[in-house]
């Protein structure tokens, strides 16, 4: 059965649409962009911090889940601009120091509120 997942330790989702749906012991999670989950607003900062903020976001989703960053099978990046992959990349890689995900990586003309990067994941739960 499919359930769907929204934590308040989280970002709000600004469509219509879920932060996480779990279904067959795999969690599907939405984009997350930079937005800080305590004011809902955008952070501000380079790439790095966007960066970090969206693997915070992505962490404490997949929590809600009953999951976490280890269980990650699948990721695709958006990138703003890919000339600051290698930035985003080294980011990424002290959230995946180990056995990393699959990974599609995009360079999208324009993200949701002008950010920088945006990630969405498929992790196992349990």
């Amino acid at each position: 059965m499919k359930k769907i997942i929204s934590t308040d330790q989280a970002p709000k989702a600004i469509g219509p649409y879920s932060q996480a749906v779990v279904i067959n012991g795999f969690a599907f999670l939405s984009g997350q962009i930079p937005i800080d989950p305590g004011t809902n607003q955008l952070i501000e900062g380079d790439v790095v911090a966007q960066t970090v903020r969206v693997l915070e976001n992505i962490k404490i989703v997949l929590e809600a889940c009953g999951s976490s960053l280890g269980q990650v099978v699948k990721t695709t990046v958006f990138v703003k601009d890919l000339g600051e992959f290698a930035t985003i990349n080294e980011t990424y890689s002290r959230y995946f120091p180990e056995n990393p995900p699959a990974r599609s990586t995009v360079e999208a003309a324009r993200l949701p509120r002008d950010v920088r990067v945006e990630i969405d994941c498929i992790a196992v739960v349990g």
